[in-house]
């Protein structure tokens, strides 16, 4: 009956490949590497995408290097599409993500999140003459421009919207500009700042969801302590100043409330 041996080995073996991480392992590893990885898009101004120079900057790319700082590590970023962002800490291609990754509590099935870091609310927008779309209740049997998986994505699905997949905030955007989507869903601060730098583009918010989203850095499950150190640095930001100036170079305020 050497088959039922077989079964079990490999059933404990993968077991051991699924299973959560050893407490204060993952914060271990990372501190002797004296890096710790961020899994991040780059093409979601304002939050993390690239300058004039094809430098990697953004809210969440300093955010991350100022906890890395206070982790007494550096931050590496590792960057990919959105559609495929969290699955990558399942690979192990990197530690963290950071990348407005909203808490919801089916996400919290599978990772671990740190305290919130920034809240958003999600605004529907379209063009300037577009006389249609008032609502959300609006978007039914209309062509929205989506991040596929975001919770931007499923919440025009559920208005009734046909989804046109996008890559991020400013091709779903350039969509509306260009009249080959009606509206997108997303991020209110994405678009305060997308105002900012084009304040003639003819593009505005016609609805907000009441709610605001608040968003964390998102970690393998099972490591309290990588939590716990990844939280205590984001309050060390905070109590020492460094969030507030991350936060009012980008958006002018404190987003973090």
């Amino acid at each position: 009956m050497n088959w039922f041996k077989t079964l079990a080995t490999v059933a404990a073996m993968q077991a051991f490949i699924y299973a959560p991480a050893f407490s204060g392992e993952n914060l271990d590893q990372i501190k002797a590497a004296g890096v710790i990885k961020i899994g991040t898009e780059g093409t979601y101004a304002p939050f993390t995408f690239h300058d004039a120079s094809n430098k990697l900057v953004g809210f969440d790319v300093e955010i991350g290097e100022a906890v890395a700082a206070k982790l007494g590590v550096k931050a590496e970023f590792v960057e990919g599409k959105w559609d495929g962002l969290i699955a990558g800490i399942d690979a192990k291609r990197y530690d963290a993500v950071i990348n407005q990754v909203g808490i919801t509590e089916a996400r919290k099935q599978k990772y671990d999140f740190s305290d919130p870091y920034i809240v958003s609310k999600a605004v529907l927008i379209v063009r300037d003459d577009n006389t249609d779309i008032k609502g959300f209740e609006d978007l039914k049997g209309k062509k929205s421009a989506q991040s596929l998986t975001s919770n931007f994505g499923k919440l025009a699905e559920a208005a009734g919207a046909e989804l046109v997949g996008t890559d991020g905030f400013d091709q779903s955007i350039q969509l509306v500009l260009t009249r080959r989507a009606d509206a997108t869903i997303n991020d209110s601060l994405s678009f305060l700042d997308f105002k900012k730098q084009k304040a003639d583009a003819p593009v505005k918010i016609v609805a907000e969801k009441a709610e605001a989203e608040a968003s964390g850095i998102i970690v393998r499950k099972g490591d309290a302590d990588l939590v716990a150190a990844i939280n205590k640095a984001l309050t060390e930001i905070k109590a020492d100043g460094t969030y507030q100036t991350i936060s009012n170079k980008y958006f002018g305020q404190d987003v973090s409330k």
